[in-house]
């Protein structure tokens, strides 16, 4: 039977043998003293009412579970090692720098293309391409024929295709 008063003489008595129990376990001594110590620690913050019956079996009993825990929580932190030449294989998603450059100057040419549209086609094409009206919404909204609005489309298409062709040449 042990209290408070015996965790002493428990970590006199058996200290050393759970140390090299819990060292065979993990495999590092170092944990194995951190765990030692908790062992002990968790014993004594044990309320002095309670009376343990056999303190070498709940000294295993916690430095065991104490080891579980630990096992665990390396597990879930556990990353495999890649090498180099596996990391460069992986995809990298983002556009490399000449796309983006490309892809800014294509976006610079259409803003101007729409800019040079007459107000009533932008305004239609802002709405399509821009906003993703349906051409029937666009329609009621400007009340106009859906077919005016197709035309407009077109039109306002057919001028920022031509833009970026030019400028493509260059």
């Amino acid at each position: 039977m042990a209290s408070k008063p015996d965790t002493q003489q428990l970590f006199r008595q058996y200290g050393e043998e759970v140390r090299r129990f819990l060292a065979r376990k993990l495999s590092c001594a170092d944990t194995a003293e951190d765990l030692t110590q908790e062992t002990f620690a968790r014993l004594l913050r044990i309320d002095s009412d309670i009376i343990i019956e056999d303190g070498r079996a709940f000294i295993y009993k916690t430095a065991n579970n104490l080891a579980i825990d630990h096992i665990r929580a390396q597990r879930r932190r556990r990353t495999d090692p890649t090498d180099h030449d596996t990391m460069a294989l992986i995809a990298d998603e983002r556009p490399n720098a000449e796309t983006q450059t490309g892809d800014r100057r294509r976006l610079k040419i259409l803003q101007q293309a729409i800019a040079e549209l007459p107000p009533r086609t932008r305004e239609i094409f802002v709405l399509g391409r821009i906003e993703g009206y349906s051409y029937g919404a666009i329609a009621q909204k400007l009340s106009v024929s859906e077919s005016t609005v197709q035309k407009h489309l077109a039109t306002a298409l057919a001028h920022a295709v031509t833009k970026l062709k030019k400028h493509q040449a260059e």
